[in-house]
Protein backbone atom coordinates (compact mmCIF):
# COMPACT_ATOMS: atom_id res chain seq x y z
CA UNK A 1 0.00 0.00 0.00
CA UNK A 2 1.19 3.50 -0.06
CA UNK A 3 2.65 3.96 3.33
CA UNK A 4 6.54 4.34 3.49
CA UNK A 5 9.19 2.23 4.81
CA UNK A 6 10.12 5.01 6.72
CA UNK A 7 6.73 5.44 8.44
CA UNK A 8 5.67 2.05 8.51
CA UNK A 9 9.42 1.29 9.95
CA UNK A 10 8.83 3.84 12.86
CA UNK A 11 5.49 3.32 14.23
CA UNK A 12 5.77 -0.31 14.10
CA UNK A 13 9.82 0.18 16.00
CA UNK A 14 7.65 2.48 18.50
CA UNK A 15 9.25 5.45 18.03
CA UNK A 16 6.85 7.33 17.78
CA UNK A 17 7.22 7.85 21.80
CA UNK A 18 4.22 9.87 22.76
CA UNK A 19 1.62 7.47 21.77
CA UNK A 20 0.20 5.44 24.94
CA UNK A 21 0.48 1.84 24.61
CA UNK A 22 -3.00 0.60 23.13
CA UNK A 23 -2.62 3.36 20.43
CA UNK A 24 0.40 2.26 19.19
CA UNK A 25 -1.04 -1.52 19.30
CA UNK A 26 -3.81 -0.25 17.17
CA UNK A 27 -1.76 1.57 14.73
CA UNK A 28 0.52 -0.93 14.37
CA UNK A 29 -2.00 -3.91 13.59
CA UNK A 30 -3.34 -1.52 10.82
CA UNK A 31 -0.10 -0.52 9.27
CA UNK A 32 0.53 -4.75 9.03
CA UNK A 33 -2.92 -5.35 7.67
CA UNK A 34 -3.11 -2.68 5.37
CA UNK A 35 0.58 -2.87 4.11
CA UNK A 36 -0.08 -6.95 3.44
CA UNK A 37 -1.34 -7.29 -0.42
CA UNK A 38 -3.37 -10.06 1.33
CA UNK A 39 -5.51 -8.62 3.59
CA UNK A 40 -7.96 -5.84 3.79
CA UNK A 41 -7.91 -2.89 6.69
CA UNK A 42 -10.27 -5.29 9.00
CA UNK A 43 -7.95 -8.31 8.15
CA UNK A 44 -10.40 -9.90 5.56
CA UNK A 45 -8.99 -11.74 2.54
CA UNK A 46 -8.47 -9.00 -0.45
CA UNK A 47 -9.33 -10.28 -4.06
CA UNK A 48 -7.12 -10.08 -7.13
CA UNK A 49 -8.78 -6.87 -8.87
CA UNK A 50 -10.94 -7.53 -12.04
CA UNK A 51 -8.84 -5.84 -15.03
CA UNK A 52 -10.24 -7.23 -18.44
CA UNK A 53 -9.38 -5.73 -21.96
CA UNK A 54 -12.73 -3.79 -22.01
CA UNK A 55 -14.23 -2.10 -18.91
CA UNK A 56 -17.50 -1.41 -20.33
CA UNK A 57 -20.36 -4.29 -19.96
CA UNK A 58 -23.71 -4.35 -21.75
CA UNK A 59 -25.61 -4.32 -18.50
CA UNK A 60 -26.20 -3.47 -15.15
CA UNK A 61 -26.84 -6.99 -14.30
CA UNK A 62 -23.85 -8.61 -15.71
CA UNK A 63 -21.30 -6.02 -14.46
CA UNK A 64 -22.84 -7.08 -11.02
CA UNK A 65 -23.25 -10.94 -12.01
CA UNK A 66 -20.28 -11.74 -9.26
CA UNK A 67 -21.02 -9.88 -6.26
CA UNK A 68 -21.25 -12.80 -3.52
CA UNK A 69 -23.72 -12.57 -0.79
CA UNK A 70 -22.45 -11.08 2.71
CA UNK A 71 -20.18 -8.41 0.47
CA UNK A 72 -19.66 -5.35 2.12
CA UNK A 73 -20.45 -2.44 -0.98
CA UNK A 74 -19.97 1.47 -1.21
CA UNK A 75 -22.75 3.18 -2.17
CA UNK A 76 -22.42 6.63 -3.79
CA UNK A 77 -24.92 9.25 -3.39
CA UNK A 78 -26.02 11.98 -0.63
CA UNK A 79 -30.15 11.43 -0.04
CA UNK A 80 -30.88 10.38 -3.71
CA UNK A 81 -28.82 12.95 -5.53
CA UNK A 82 -26.21 10.87 -7.42
CA UNK A 83 -27.49 7.48 -6.70
CA UNK A 84 -26.36 4.13 -8.73
CA UNK A 85 -29.94 3.51 -9.69
CA UNK A 86 -29.45 1.23 -12.68
CA UNK A 87 -26.90 -0.77 -10.58
CA UNK A 88 -29.41 -0.81 -7.44
CA UNK A 89 -32.16 -2.06 -9.81
CA UNK A 90 -29.65 -4.63 -10.91
CA UNK A 91 -29.28 -6.39 -7.02
CA UNK A 92 -32.87 -6.45 -6.37
CA UNK A 93 -33.18 -8.44 -9.92
CA UNK A 94 -31.07 -11.23 -7.95
CA UNK A 95 -30.93 -12.63 -4.88
CA UNK A 96 -28.37 -10.89 -2.97
CA UNK A 97 -28.29 -11.18 0.80
CA UNK A 98 -26.58 -10.47 3.87
CA UNK A 99 -25.32 -7.43 2.87
CA UNK A 100 -22.96 -4.53 4.96
CA UNK A 101 -23.45 -1.60 2.66
CA UNK A 102 -21.55 1.70 3.21
CA UNK A 103 -23.41 4.97 2.32
CA UNK A 104 -23.95 8.32 3.62
CA UNK A 105 -27.75 7.84 3.54
CA UNK A 106 -30.37 5.07 2.46
CA UNK A 107 -32.64 7.33 0.58
CA UNK A 108 -36.84 6.73 1.14
CA UNK A 109 -38.64 3.67 1.49
CA UNK A 110 -39.71 3.41 -1.83
CA UNK A 111 -36.46 4.42 -3.83
CA UNK A 112 -33.09 3.79 -4.00
CA UNK A 113 -31.00 1.62 -1.18
CA UNK A 114 -34.31 1.97 0.91
CA UNK A 115 -35.48 -0.84 -1.84
CA UNK A 116 -32.85 -3.33 -0.80
CA UNK A 117 -33.70 -2.62 3.14
CA UNK A 118 -37.48 -3.25 2.38
CA UNK A 119 -36.93 -6.60 0.76
CA UNK A 120 -34.64 -7.32 4.01
CA UNK A 121 -31.42 -7.76 1.98
CA UNK A 122 -29.14 -5.60 4.51
CA UNK A 123 -27.22 -7.17 7.63
CA UNK A 124 -25.77 -4.26 8.47
CA UNK A 125 -25.29 -0.33 7.64
CA UNK A 126 -22.77 2.13 7.96
CA UNK A 127 -23.40 5.74 7.43
CA UNK A 128 -24.05 9.37 9.13
CA UNK A 129 -27.63 9.91 8.50
CA UNK A 130 -31.00 8.18 7.84
CA UNK A 131 -34.08 10.37 9.01
CA UNK A 132 -35.14 9.48 5.40
CA UNK A 133 -35.94 6.16 5.88
CA UNK A 134 -38.58 4.58 8.32
CA UNK A 135 -37.89 0.64 7.22
CA UNK A 136 -34.30 1.33 8.45
CA UNK A 137 -35.63 2.63 11.96
CA UNK A 138 -38.13 -0.15 12.39
CA UNK A 139 -35.45 -2.98 11.61
CA UNK A 140 -32.86 -1.30 13.55
CA UNK A 141 -35.24 -1.13 16.08
CA UNK A 142 -36.42 -4.84 16.50
CA UNK A 143 -32.95 -6.48 16.07
CA UNK A 144 -32.94 -7.70 12.36
CA UNK A 145 -30.03 -4.96 11.37
CA UNK A 146 -27.07 -3.71 12.56
CA UNK A 147 -26.37 0.00 12.41
CA UNK A 148 -23.13 1.84 12.73
CA UNK A 149 -22.96 5.64 12.53
CA UNK A 150 -20.44 8.07 12.11
CA UNK A 151 -20.03 11.38 11.28
CA UNK A 152 -20.29 12.49 7.84
CA UNK A 153 -16.83 14.40 7.76
CA UNK A 154 -15.13 10.86 9.14
CA UNK A 155 -17.07 8.38 7.36
CA UNK A 156 -15.27 10.54 4.22
CA UNK A 157 -12.20 10.83 5.46
CA UNK A 158 -12.23 7.05 6.46
CA UNK A 159 -12.65 6.34 2.90
CA UNK A 160 -10.24 8.75 1.73
CA UNK A 161 -7.61 6.86 3.82
CA UNK A 162 -8.51 3.75 3.10
CA UNK A 163 -7.76 4.73 -0.62
CA UNK A 164 -4.63 6.32 0.03
CA UNK A 165 -3.40 3.62 2.09
CA UNK A 166 -3.25 5.32 5.38
CA UNK A 167 -4.80 2.84 7.98
CA UNK A 168 -5.77 5.44 10.62
CA UNK A 169 -5.90 9.39 11.49
CA UNK A 170 -6.56 11.80 13.97
CA UNK A 171 -9.50 13.99 14.06
CA UNK A 172 -11.14 16.63 16.81
CA UNK A 173 -14.37 15.61 15.46
CA UNK A 174 -16.82 13.42 17.83
CA UNK A 175 -14.31 14.33 20.54
CA UNK A 176 -16.24 14.36 24.41
CA UNK A 177 -19.09 12.37 22.43
CA UNK A 178 -20.91 8.96 22.46
CA UNK A 179 -18.85 8.42 19.35
CA UNK A 180 -15.57 8.89 21.35
CA UNK A 181 -16.53 7.28 24.43
CA UNK A 182 -18.99 4.65 23.16
CA UNK A 183 -21.92 3.41 23.61
CA UNK A 184 -24.16 4.22 20.57
CA UNK A 185 -26.29 1.55 20.47
CA UNK A 186 -24.94 -0.71 17.36
CA UNK A 187 -27.93 -3.79 17.39
CA UNK A 188 -30.98 -4.48 19.37
CA UNK A 189 -32.52 -7.50 20.40
CA UNK A 190 -36.02 -8.51 19.45
CA UNK A 191 -37.40 -7.46 22.59
CA UNK A 192 -36.03 -3.98 21.95
CA UNK A 193 -32.93 -4.15 24.43
CA UNK A 194 -29.22 -3.00 23.80
CA UNK A 195 -27.54 -5.82 22.55
CA UNK A 196 -23.87 -4.09 20.97
CA UNK A 197 -23.00 -0.91 21.59
CA UNK A 198 -20.18 1.31 20.01
CA UNK A 199 -16.40 0.20 21.05
CA UNK A 200 -14.91 3.79 22.35
CA UNK A 201 -11.80 5.62 20.51
CA UNK A 202 -8.71 6.27 21.56
CA UNK A 203 -7.32 9.87 22.15
CA UNK A 204 -4.41 11.93 22.15
CA UNK A 205 -3.74 15.59 22.18
CA UNK A 206 -1.74 18.06 19.86
CA UNK A 207 -0.85 21.08 20.45
CA UNK A 208 -2.89 21.13 23.50
CA UNK A 209 -5.98 20.14 21.56
CA UNK A 210 -8.01 16.46 22.00
CA UNK A 211 -7.69 14.77 19.07
CA UNK A 212 -9.96 10.85 18.26
CA UNK A 213 -8.14 8.11 16.53
CA UNK A 214 -10.44 6.56 13.65
CA UNK A 215 -9.15 3.94 11.64
CA UNK A 216 -9.51 3.75 7.33
CA UNK A 217 -12.22 1.85 5.87
CA UNK A 218 -12.39 0.11 2.77
CA UNK A 219 -14.24 -2.86 0.99
CA UNK A 220 -14.18 -5.26 -2.02
CA UNK A 221 -16.90 -3.46 -3.81
CA UNK A 222 -18.42 0.36 -4.55
CA UNK A 223 -21.19 1.07 -6.50
CA UNK A 224 -21.32 4.75 -8.27
CA UNK A 225 -23.28 6.88 -10.18
CA UNK A 226 -21.44 9.82 -13.14
CA UNK A 227 -22.44 12.01 -15.77
CA UNK A 228 -20.16 11.13 -18.28
CA UNK A 229 -16.99 8.25 -18.64
CA UNK A 230 -15.09 7.59 -21.98
CA UNK A 231 -14.34 3.59 -22.28
CA UNK A 232 -11.13 4.15 -19.86
CA UNK A 233 -13.37 5.01 -17.17
CA UNK A 234 -12.13 8.57 -17.07
CA UNK A 235 -15.24 10.29 -15.53
CA UNK A 236 -17.12 13.66 -14.97
CA UNK A 237 -19.84 14.02 -12.51
CA UNK A 238 -22.62 16.80 -12.56
CA UNK A 239 -23.00 19.73 -9.85
CA UNK A 240 -23.11 18.25 -6.38
CA UNK A 241 -24.27 14.66 -7.68
CA UNK A 242 -20.78 13.93 -6.98
CA UNK A 243 -20.88 14.19 -3.34
CA UNK A 244 -19.18 10.78 -1.95
CA UNK A 245 -19.30 9.03 -5.57
CA UNK A 246 -15.41 9.68 -6.16
CA UNK A 247 -13.79 8.45 -2.78
CA UNK A 248 -16.61 5.39 -2.39
CA UNK A 249 -14.57 4.45 -5.78
CA UNK A 250 -11.01 5.10 -4.26
CA UNK A 251 -12.09 3.24 -1.58
CA UNK A 252 -12.75 -0.24 -2.75
CA UNK A 253 -11.21 -2.99 -4.90
CA UNK A 254 -13.26 -2.85 -7.72
CA UNK A 255 -15.36 -0.39 -8.47
CA UNK A 256 -18.54 -0.77 -10.93
CA UNK A 257 -19.84 2.62 -12.24
CA UNK A 258 -22.72 3.36 -13.93
CA UNK A 259 -22.89 6.53 -16.15
CA UNK A 260 -25.89 8.75 -18.28
CA UNK A 261 -23.21 8.49 -21.41
CA UNK A 262 -19.92 6.73 -22.50
CA UNK A 263 -17.76 8.50 -24.81
CA UNK A 264 -14.74 7.25 -26.78
CA UNK A 265 -11.07 7.16 -25.14
CA UNK A 266 -9.58 10.84 -26.19
CA UNK A 267 -13.05 12.31 -26.49
CA UNK A 268 -13.21 14.06 -22.88
CA UNK A 269 -10.94 16.75 -22.24
CA UNK A 270 -8.07 15.63 -19.42
CA UNK A 271 -8.47 18.90 -17.74
CA UNK A 272 -12.07 18.41 -16.95
CA UNK A 273 -12.00 14.43 -15.61
CA UNK A 274 -12.76 14.91 -12.01
CA UNK A 275 -11.85 10.89 -11.09
CA UNK A 276 -9.12 8.97 -13.39
CA UNK A 277 -10.17 5.67 -14.76
CA UNK A 278 -7.77 3.77 -12.91
CA UNK A 279 -10.22 3.95 -10.35
CA UNK A 280 -13.00 2.75 -12.24
CA UNK A 281 -13.09 -1.46 -12.95
CA UNK A 282 -16.41 -1.76 -14.82
CA UNK A 283 -18.88 0.67 -16.72
CA UNK A 284 -22.48 0.46 -17.93
CA UNK A 285 -24.32 2.75 -19.52
CA UNK A 286 -27.85 3.43 -18.10
CA UNK A 287 -31.11 4.54 -19.52
CA UNK A 288 -34.15 6.27 -18.24
CA UNK A 289 -32.56 8.14 -15.30
CA UNK A 290 -36.06 9.06 -12.63
CA UNK A 291 -33.45 11.48 -10.42
CA UNK A 292 -36.36 11.12 -8.01
CA UNK A 293 -36.18 14.58 -5.38
CA UNK A 294 -36.21 13.47 -2.00
CA UNK A 295 -37.91 16.86 -0.59
CA UNK A 296 -39.47 19.23 -2.90
CA UNK A 297 -39.02 23.28 -1.82
CA UNK A 298 -39.81 26.08 -4.17
CA UNK A 299 -39.14 29.61 -3.34
CA UNK A 300 -42.36 31.67 -1.31
CA UNK A 301 -43.28 34.47 -3.93
CA UNK A 302 -45.91 35.65 -1.38
CA UNK A 303 -46.47 35.40 2.72
CA UNK A 304 -48.92 32.98 3.30
CA UNK A 305 -51.17 32.82 6.64
CA UNK A 306 -49.29 30.02 7.98
CA UNK A 307 -46.47 32.22 7.94
CA UNK A 308 -48.26 34.98 10.03
CA UNK A 309 -48.72 32.70 12.81
CA UNK A 310 -47.08 32.90 16.35
CA UNK A 311 -44.96 30.20 15.80
CA UNK A 312 -43.47 31.29 12.55
CA UNK A 313 -42.80 34.74 13.39
CA UNK A 314 -40.89 33.34 16.53
CA UNK A 315 -39.01 31.35 14.50
CA UNK A 316 -38.43 34.64 12.03
CA UNK A 317 -37.35 36.62 14.80
CA UNK A 318 -34.33 34.18 15.83
CA UNK A 319 -33.62 34.14 11.91
CA UNK A 320 -33.31 38.03 12.10
CA UNK A 321 -31.10 37.86 14.82
CA UNK A 322 -29.13 34.62 13.72
CA UNK A 323 -28.48 36.96 10.23
CA UNK A 324 -27.03 40.05 12.12
CA UNK A 325 -23.89 37.30 12.66
CA UNK A 326 -23.04 37.60 8.86
CA UNK A 327 -19.85 39.98 7.85
CA UNK A 328 -18.94 40.65 5.06
CA UNK A 329 -17.21 38.20 2.52
CA UNK A 330 -17.79 35.67 5.24
CA UNK A 331 -18.00 31.79 3.89
CA UNK A 332 -21.33 30.38 6.29
CA UNK A 333 -22.44 26.56 6.80
CA UNK A 334 -26.52 26.96 7.68
CA UNK A 335 -28.14 23.90 8.94
CA UNK A 336 -31.30 22.57 8.19
CA UNK A 337 -34.47 24.60 9.37
CA UNK A 338 -34.10 28.33 11.34
CA UNK A 339 -30.61 28.45 10.54
CA UNK A 340 -31.43 28.07 6.61
CA UNK A 341 -34.07 30.78 6.99
CA UNK A 342 -31.34 33.40 8.12
CA UNK A 343 -30.08 33.34 4.74
CA UNK A 344 -33.09 34.99 3.84
CA UNK A 345 -32.20 38.31 6.02
CA UNK A 346 -28.38 38.94 4.64
CA UNK A 347 -28.70 42.53 4.04
CA UNK A 348 -28.42 43.67 0.44
CA UNK A 349 -25.59 44.39 -1.19
CA UNK A 350 -23.68 42.31 1.45
CA UNK A 351 -21.56 39.49 0.10
CA UNK A 352 -22.01 36.11 2.21
CA UNK A 353 -20.93 32.83 0.50
CA UNK A 354 -23.11 29.85 1.91
CA UNK A 355 -21.71 26.25 1.59
CA UNK A 356 -22.85 23.10 1.83
CA UNK A 357 -21.85 19.75 3.12
CA UNK A 358 -22.63 17.86 -0.07
CA UNK A 359 -20.28 19.76 -2.48
CA UNK A 360 -21.44 23.23 -3.39
CA UNK A 361 -19.95 26.35 -2.48
CA UNK A 362 -22.24 29.51 -3.44
CA UNK A 363 -25.82 27.95 -2.58
CA UNK A 364 -28.58 30.14 -4.05
CA UNK A 365 -32.20 30.76 -3.66
CA UNK A 366 -34.70 28.23 -4.06
CA UNK A 367 -35.87 27.52 -7.00
CA UNK A 368 -39.24 29.16 -8.16
CA UNK A 369 -41.20 26.33 -10.44
CA UNK A 370 -41.05 22.57 -10.20
CA UNK A 371 -40.02 23.19 -14.21
CA UNK A 372 -36.89 24.93 -13.00
CA UNK A 373 -35.76 22.24 -10.04
CA UNK A 374 -32.60 20.52 -11.42
CA UNK A 375 -32.24 16.76 -9.05
CA UNK A 376 -28.70 17.34 -9.15
CA UNK A 377 -28.44 20.35 -7.10
CA UNK A 378 -29.14 20.39 -3.94
CA UNK A 379 -28.03 21.16 -0.72
CA UNK A 380 -27.48 19.63 2.78
CA UNK A 381 -30.99 19.21 3.60
CA UNK A 382 -31.77 17.36 -0.07
CA UNK A 383 -33.66 20.12 -1.37
CA UNK A 384 -33.20 21.94 -5.02
CA UNK A 385 -31.51 25.10 -4.91
CA UNK A 386 -29.95 27.24 -7.21
CA UNK A 387 -26.60 28.65 -7.51
CA UNK A 388 -25.13 32.40 -7.06
CA UNK A 389 -22.49 33.52 -9.36
CA UNK A 390 -18.73 32.26 -8.92
CA UNK A 391 -20.40 28.72 -7.15
CA UNK A 392 -18.31 26.10 -7.22
CA UNK A 393 -19.05 22.01 -7.03
CA UNK A 394 -16.75 19.41 -5.10
CA UNK A 395 -16.72 16.20 -3.59
CA UNK A 396 -17.97 15.75 0.28
CA UNK A 397 -14.57 14.48 1.31
CA UNK A 398 -13.24 17.91 -0.01
CA UNK A 399 -16.25 19.60 1.56
CA UNK A 400 -15.44 18.27 5.33
CA UNK A 401 -11.54 18.86 4.61
CA UNK A 402 -13.03 23.14 4.18
CA UNK A 403 -15.20 22.33 7.21
CA UNK A 404 -12.48 20.69 9.63
CA UNK A 405 -9.77 22.66 8.33
CA UNK A 406 -11.56 25.98 9.73
CA UNK A 407 -11.88 27.71 6.29
CA UNK A 408 -15.33 28.03 7.03
CA UNK A 409 -15.90 31.48 8.96
CA UNK A 410 -19.23 31.05 10.58
CA UNK A 411 -21.75 28.18 11.09
CA UNK A 412 -25.10 28.53 12.55
CA UNK A 413 -27.27 25.05 13.72
CA UNK A 414 -30.78 24.28 15.53
CA UNK A 415 -29.93 22.67 19.15
CA UNK A 416 -31.72 20.18 21.23
CA UNK A 417 -30.09 21.64 24.63
CA UNK A 418 -26.71 24.00 25.19
CA UNK A 419 -24.89 23.41 28.80
CA UNK A 420 -23.46 26.93 30.47
CA UNK A 421 -20.02 25.85 29.02
CA UNK A 422 -21.09 25.48 25.43
CA UNK A 423 -21.82 21.43 25.10
CA UNK A 424 -23.94 20.60 22.67
CA UNK A 425 -26.55 18.09 22.06
CA UNK A 426 -28.50 18.24 18.77
CA UNK A 427 -28.29 14.62 17.45
CA UNK A 428 -30.25 12.18 19.55
CA UNK A 429 -32.99 11.00 21.86
CA UNK A 430 -32.54 8.00 23.71
CA UNK A 431 -35.33 6.01 23.69
CA UNK A 432 -36.21 6.83 19.97
CA UNK A 433 -34.93 6.29 16.63
CA UNK A 434 -31.60 7.27 16.01
CA UNK A 435 -31.48 9.80 12.76
CA UNK A 436 -27.70 9.97 12.98
CA UNK A 437 -25.41 13.04 13.34
CA UNK A 438 -24.87 13.78 10.18
CA UNK A 439 -22.54 16.48 9.06
CA UNK A 440 -22.86 18.56 13.17
CA UNK A 441 -19.86 16.65 14.62
CA UNK A 442 -17.40 18.14 12.41
CA UNK A 443 -18.87 21.46 11.55
CA UNK A 444 -18.82 22.25 15.40
CA UNK A 445 -15.00 20.97 15.97
CA UNK A 446 -14.09 23.18 13.52
CA UNK A 447 -10.97 25.14 15.07
CA UNK A 448 -11.60 28.86 14.14
CA UNK A 449 -14.91 28.74 12.73
CA UNK A 450 -17.68 30.37 15.28
CA UNK A 451 -20.39 28.43 16.00
CA UNK A 452 -23.74 29.81 16.53
CA UNK A 453 -26.61 27.35 17.98
CA UNK A 454 -30.35 29.09 17.20
CA UNK A 455 -33.09 27.62 19.10
CA UNK A 456 -36.62 28.42 21.19
CA UNK A 457 -35.48 29.50 24.53
CA UNK A 458 -38.10 26.05 26.01
CA UNK A 459 -39.64 23.02 25.16
CA UNK A 460 -42.98 22.74 23.90
CA UNK A 461 -43.44 21.76 27.53
CA UNK A 462 -41.91 24.26 28.92
CA UNK A 463 -38.67 22.85 30.08
CA UNK A 464 -35.00 23.94 29.81
CA UNK A 465 -33.07 23.91 26.86
CA UNK A 466 -30.18 25.83 27.76
CA UNK A 467 -28.75 23.74 31.33
CA UNK A 468 -25.98 23.37 33.43
CA UNK A 469 -24.85 20.17 32.23
CA UNK A 470 -26.67 18.55 28.80
CA UNK A 471 -28.86 15.42 29.77
CA UNK A 472 -28.82 14.23 26.28
CA UNK A 473 -26.11 13.00 24.47
CA UNK A 474 -23.32 15.45 23.16
CA UNK A 475 -23.21 16.23 19.73
CA UNK A 476 -19.63 18.22 20.57
CA UNK A 477 -17.62 19.44 23.81
CA UNK A 478 -17.28 22.77 24.48
CA UNK A 479 -17.89 23.75 21.19
CA UNK A 480 -20.72 26.78 21.14
CA UNK A 481 -19.74 30.76 21.15
CA UNK A 482 -23.08 32.14 21.15
CA UNK A 483 -26.66 30.81 21.69
CA UNK A 484 -29.85 32.81 20.34
CA UNK A 485 -33.41 32.29 21.08
CA UNK A 486 -36.54 34.21 20.99
CA UNK A 487 -36.06 35.57 24.20
CA UNK A 488 -32.08 35.97 24.17
CA UNK A 489 -28.76 35.93 23.08
CA UNK A 490 -26.07 34.67 25.09
CA UNK A 491 -22.24 34.59 24.52
CA UNK A 492 -20.41 31.66 25.86
CA UNK A 493 -17.28 31.20 27.62
CA UNK A 494 -15.63 27.91 27.96
CA UNK A 495 -14.67 28.69 31.41
CA UNK A 496 -16.50 31.42 32.75
CA UNK A 497 -19.83 30.44 31.72
CA UNK A 498 -22.87 32.38 29.61
CA UNK A 499 -23.04 36.06 29.87
CA UNK A 500 -26.54 37.32 28.33
CA UNK A 501 -25.97 40.08 26.30
CA UNK A 502 -28.94 41.13 24.40
CA UNK A 503 -32.92 40.36 25.24
CA UNK A 504 -35.77 39.95 23.19
CA UNK A 505 -38.15 43.16 22.59
CA UNK A 506 -40.97 42.88 25.61
CA UNK A 507 -38.96 40.67 27.56
CA UNK A 508 -37.48 41.13 31.18
CA UNK A 509 -34.61 39.40 32.95
CA UNK A 510 -36.68 37.94 35.21
CA UNK A 511 -38.51 35.75 32.92
CA UNK A 512 -34.93 34.70 31.13
CA UNK A 513 -33.69 33.62 34.70
CA UNK A 514 -37.08 31.65 35.06
CA UNK A 515 -36.61 30.24 31.51
CA UNK A 516 -32.83 29.22 31.68
CA UNK A 517 -32.21 26.09 33.39
CA UNK A 518 -28.09 27.67 34.62
CA UNK A 519 -26.83 30.41 35.90
CA UNK A 520 -25.76 33.40 34.06
CA UNK A 521 -24.01 36.95 34.09
CA UNK A 522 -25.57 39.46 32.63
CA UNK A 523 -23.96 42.24 30.07
CA UNK A 524 -23.55 45.88 31.46
CA UNK A 525 -24.88 47.17 28.25
CA UNK A 526 -27.01 45.03 27.72
CA UNK A 527 -29.19 45.71 24.09
CA UNK A 528 -32.37 45.12 22.88
CA UNK A 529 -33.24 42.88 19.50
CA UNK A 530 -36.78 43.13 17.82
Amino acid sequence: MALTQGLIGVLCRGRYRNLNKRSSFLINKAVQLCYSTQRNIDGSEVPARTRGPSKVYHSATDAIKDIPDGATILFGGFGLCGIPEKLIGAILETNLKDLTIVSNNTGVADFGLGLLLKEKRVKKVIGSFFGGNPDLGRQYLSGELELELTPQGTLAERLRAGAAGIPAFYTPTAFGTLIQEGGVPMMYDKNGKVKTSSPGRETRQFGGRDYVLETALTADWALIKGQVADEEGNTIFRKTARNFNPVMAQAARTTILEVEEVVPIGKLDPDHIHLPGIYINRLVKGEDYEKRLEKLVLAKKTASAASETPAAKLRERIARRAASEFKDGMYVNLGIGIPVMAASFIPKGMKVVLQSENGLLGIGSYPETRSDVDPDLINAAKEPVNIVSGASYFSSDESFAMIRGGHVDLTILGGLEVSQYGDLANWMVPGKMINGMGGAMDLVSAEGTKVVIVMEHNTKEGGHKIVTNCSLPLTGKKVVDLIITEKAVFKVHPEQGLTLIEIGEGIQVPEILTSTGCDFAVAEDLKTFS
